[in-house]
């Protein structure tokens, strides 16, 4: 029974692939009026997943290995994963699954017409008709005592608005206060540096040095393309693919994007091998996903040690810092400057942004906001939590791909990140006591092998709860995260 479950599973599996493939390519290369029809196409295997995870066969497998005892972890994990997914879907009528797909797809494309012409009205029905989608979701799911939190557990398993309105909370609280210190401080940051003209060769030549550094593999297991808004994609373990923007008037933006996205990455090709073909050959949730792209981008990628191996190789690449010093870049690339843009925004202001998305998501979902007042909301939050306005739709309510194919309960994923990955380093830095030391001469090979050890291998074995615990001893807390970012800041703006 075993091998056949595997055997079907395996099968899922490919279609998922598939679908991936087209869905990266609807991204990367499809002409804009081919995108109805690639979104017909993944609204018929849409429609073919639909059945295969809902099929008799599969309550089959799910009755048999729930009666059988000592699963092995592996197993235990494969059954509770197609479990929960037969139970969901096999609750959702097939023509919406596959009509939801369809209409994805189409506002997908709508969103990058819209933001390319900056123009929300272009973007509004169909965004309105993904949140009405969304509501339908909750409806037919059910949740227990908030709706919004049965789309969370969708990326995020065992989540729930309680448990982020706490942590959140807390985080929102540390960085006001900060932000306040900072405020006071004499010190002056320089970083018009950066916004001179950087060439899309040079850019992109450096930012591959970096990642052939950090270990992601994208000449024989990936590739970096662009794409409005960068995404990493992956269709098992051997090909994993990123994304990103150029800007030629700002040399952080893709360099920044690219070590983030790669950190995904390194995370999917660094899963067992044994897991191809059971399902949980991915990562366990998206929080402990964004744990490693902002590892990678923030703790290590904004690091001083990390810019006293890099720093010396962008000066030979770019005339621009000739006469910039290593501590006036180090401190540029971390300066605190309440902005617009949450994939540019400080490392510490960044998590404001975030929080503004999850209570508007929450808002649309429980229906306290309306679609067509979702601007203002927006704009209001913005002037409340960082004391910035946008004038334009594009900086605004369309600067973000994900709620236009209907991926609401995902934005939490980047704050808990942040969480998650400031707790795993407390552990790392006990288990490679010279880490800072190897870090500043360019060596990640053991920072790469302790995390595929502690998290990549292991894909979606175990629930992000479970593997937070496993790795740490603790649950979940915000604490080591506040804590991080107070040392880092104050001693960039010589707090006291």
């Amino acid at each position: 029974m075993l091998s056949e479950f595997k055997e079907y599973v395996t099968k899922i599996e490919y279609l998922n692939s598939a679908m991936a493939v087209l869905s990266w390519d609807a991204m990367v290369n499809t002409p804009s009026k081919g995108k109805a029809y690639r979104g017909e196409i993944l609204g018929f295997l849409s429609g073919e997943y639909y059945k295969l995870i809902t099929d008799d066969k599969v309550k089959v497998f799910i009755d048999y290995f729930n009666n059988e005892s000592n699963l092995d972890d592996i197993t235990n994990a494969m059954v509770k994963k197609i479990e929960k997914s037969y139970n969901e879907i096999k609750k959702i009528p097939e023509d919406f699954y596959i009509q939801y797909t369809v209409d994805a797809s189409i506002s997908s494309a709508a969103w990058e017409e819209a933001k390319n012409a900056n123009d929300f009205s272009i973007f509004k029905p169909h965004l309105e008709k993904m949140v009405d989608y969304k509501k339908k979701f909750v409806d037919y799911l059910s949740f227990e005592e908030n709706k919004y939190d049965t789309l969370l557990d969708m990326y995020e398993p065992g989540i729930t608005v309680k448990k982020l309105d706490e942590v959140f909370s807390e985080v929102r609280d540390a960085i006001v206060m900060l932000l306040k210190k900072i405020e006071t401080s004499d010190v002056s940051i320089q970083t018009d540096f950066f916004t001179k003209y950087f060439s899309k060769n040079d850019q992109e030549e450096f930012s591959k040095f970096i990642l052939s550094k950090l270990e992601y593999d994208f000449i024989s297991r990936g590739r970096i393309d662009e794409s409005e808004h960068p995404f990493t994609t992956d269709f098992g373990k051997d090909d994993v693919r990123i994304t990103t923007h150029y800007y030629e008037n700002d040399f952080r933006s893709a360099m920044f994007g690219c070590i983030h996205e790669g950190g995904h990455a390194i995370y999917e090709q660094d899963i067992s091998k044994d897991l191809m073909g059971t399902g949980l050959a991915e990562g366990t949730s998206m929080g402990i996903h964004e744990s490693q792209s902002r590892f990678y981008e923030n703790i290590l990628g904004r690091s001083k040690e990390f810019w006293s191996y890099f720093y010396p190789e962008a000066q030979k690449k770019f005339p621009q810092f000739e006469s910039i010093t290593l501590d006036q870049f180090y401190k540029a690339i971390n300066k605190v400057e309440p902005s617009l843009i949450r994939i540019e925004a400080d490392e510490l202001t960044y998590s404001l942004h975030v929080i503004i998305r999850y209570e508007l998501e929450k808002m649309l979902i429980n229906d306290e906001l309306k679609v067509e007042d979702l601007p203002t909301a927006w704009n209001k939050k913005y002037k409340d939590y960082l004391g910035v306005e946008p004038s334009s739709d594009a900086d605004g309510v369309l600067q973000d791909m994900h709620w236009s194919d209907g991926s609401f309960g995902y934005f939490p994923s980047y704050a808990l990140g942040n969480l998650y990955g400031a707790q795993m380093v407390k552990i790392m830095e006990k288990d490679i006591p010279n880490l800072y030391t190897q870090i500043s001469q360019g060596n990640f090979s053991d920072i790469h092998n302790w995390l595929k050890e502690n998290v990549h291998k292991h894909g979606a074995v175990y629930k992000p709860a479970e593997l937070i615990k496993k790795i740490t001893g603790e649950e979940l807390k915000s604490e080591y995260f506040i804590n991080y970012l107070n040392k880092k800041y104050s001693e960039i703006y010589n707090l006291v």
